[in-house]
């Protein structure tokens, strides 16, 4: 099956469902479904398998019943895919119990297949009807999704494509889950995990960065051995990147584990709040990995205990100010990367310029000051407006490497025209992608695109890494994007009640009482 055929096949699947509930609500039922489907076809491929080796195939079913280890995953009696397909009444609810028990045979499985309860009612009326839920398995059942019908990339593929459909619909909530598939793209061709390592991702989403730094590698290694991905065996890659993850949202979590069966890659996904509780961690140690990348959400806002006390040791650059996570993200991840390791991490404009040349401190600035002057950042990338679903607002990727081979340099690319216009949002080409990565991976600087600036340029500056205050591309100057100006307004707001509360406690000390 091509990938045009899988993707039209699965979106007639979301069409079929419109109007019984919200767009964004699709995916939770859709991609379950999905990733249950490939289960189930799969695990008929496997028991097909088997029963030329063992004899029949009731020989074989009794076998895997009792070694799980035989097969992938073991499907139950009565809760395949087929048998679920046969049921004329309460399906949703024997859906949802076959599910569980598919969950409770395999505890890879579980909080992920069981995710979804597809009898769930809200204001006494049935969410997703029992009408409705066999129409749409119908539809799924038009294709096999088997060992010897689709490659897992393509399936994965797919599913992503599914991914940045739902996204188009759900605003503000696509952030948390979904990050363009080409600037996904990007950045695992600019953090270029080799074979073996460790990535990590601690705001993983659906798992996409993971995924993608993962087929990069194996891009890599079909073009070294003359051939197609898709005709990997498993031999030619030997060693495949360990992934690592962690995400908040259950349903999102779940998403990022089904994302990573169905591209057939193995990923070790927690579930939890990484800021006030990382789940990589051993004796108050946090572990490390060799390549850390992320897409966290954006100015988030924490309380400034979590810093204050936090037992990782993670914000020894400074604590970051209530109004934006920016760079309280920056140094979870910094502090999880291994002596030699590079983070490469796509954030809001404003973490490489907030505070710069303002009069006073600033604690973004501060904190940025010191990975600049210890020379841990290789390189800026402003990426356009308008690629993400959740703001319309441009982005940077910032690269972090403990082992820069080009010392007390850093590269600033103005790729703001690097994109080609899309509906609903922007994109970039796959020429933008080559273009960019060969400036980084060269070290170029390029006319009205890059620039190579020195360490003592950035101090001149005020530690401002901004592309586009070094590289040229013809614009008049732009205003700040309003969201940049209120997280401004936040930390200003914010040191003024700090100065306050300081000078409050001098006054008391020297007996002005009257002083509020």
């Amino acid at each position: 099956m091509d990938i045009s055929t899988l993707e039209n096949w699965l979106w007639k699947a979301a069409c079929g469902i419109r109007g019984e509930i919200d767009a964004p609500k699709y995916k939770d039922y859709i991609l379950p479904l999905l990733f249950y489907k490939r289960l189930c076809d799969v695990y008929e491929d496997e028991i097909t398998k088997l029963s030329k080796e063992f004899g029949d195939g009731e020989t074989a079913r009794e076998l895997v019943k009792i070694d799980h280890n035989l097969i992938r995953f073991y499907i139950p009696n009565e809760c395949t895919w087929q048998d679920i397909r046969k049921i004329t009444k309460n399906l949703g609810e024997k859906l949802t119990l076959a599910l569980r028990e598919i969950a409770k045979e395999n505890p890879k499985l579980q909080g992920i297949i069981n995710i979804v309860d597809f009898n769930a009612t809200t204001a006494g009326q049935r969410i997703i009807d029992d009408g409705t839920l066999a129409n749409l398995i119908q539809i799924l059942n038009k294709h096999r999704l088997g060992l010897n019908d689709v490659e897992p990339d393509i399936l994965g593929r797919a599913y992503e494509y599914l991914l940045r459909k739902f996204a188009e619909g759900s605003g503000q909530a696509a952030g948390e889950f979904y990050t363009p598939r080409e600037v996904g793209i990007l950045m695992a061709h600019i953090i270029d995990a080799k074979k073996g390592e460790e990535v990590y991702d601690p705001a993983c989403g659906s798992g996409g960065l993971l995924i993608k730094s993962q087929i990069y590698l194996k891009e890599k290694i079909a073009k070294d051995i003359g051939c197609i991905p898709e005709e990997l065996k498993p031999k030619d890659i030997k060693r495949p990147l360990k992934i690592y993850g962690q995400e908040i949202n259950p349903m999102t979590y779940a998403m990022a584990n089904m994302n990573a069966f169905i591209h057939d890659m193995s990923a070790d996904i927690k579930i939890g709040d990484t800021m006030k509780n990382p789940r990589f961690a051993e004796e108050g140690k946090l572990r490390d990995f060799d390549k850390v990348t992320a897409n966290p959400m954006w100015n988030q806002k924490f309380d400034i205990d979590v810093y204050e006390n936090d037992s990782y040791n993670r914000f020894l650059f400074g604590i970051p100010p209530r109004s934006s996570a920016d760079w309280g993200w920056i140094q979870h991840m910094f502090s999880s990367l291994k002596e030699n390791g590079k983070m490469v991490v796509v954030i809001d404009t404003g973490a490489v310029s907030r505070g710069s040349g303002n009069v006073g401190s600033n604690k973004e600035n501060e904190i940025r000051k010191k990975f600049i002057d210890n020379d841990f950042i290789e390189a800026v990338i402003l990426l356009t407006e308008n690629l993400f679903y959740n703001t319309t607002a441009p982005s940077n990727i910032i690269v972090i490497n403990k082992d820069k081979k080009h010392k007390d340099e850093i590269l600033l690319i103005n790729a703001s025209k690097e994109f080609a216009k899309g509906r609903p949002k922007n994109y970039l080409t796959d020429e933008s992608i080559k273009r960019i990565e060969e400036i980084y991976k060269n070290w170029q600087e390029v006319e009205n695109l890059s620039k190579i600036v020195t360490l003592e340029e950035a101090v001149k500056n005020d530690y401002n890494l901004s592309p586009s205050r070094y590289v040229s591309v013809g614009e008049k100057e732009k205003y700040l994007p309003i969201d940049e100006v209120l997280v401004e307004l936040e930390q200003v707001e914010e040191d003024r009640n700090e100065i306050n509360k300081e000078l409050n406690e001098i006054m008391k000390k020297i007996g002005f009482k009257g002083f509020e």
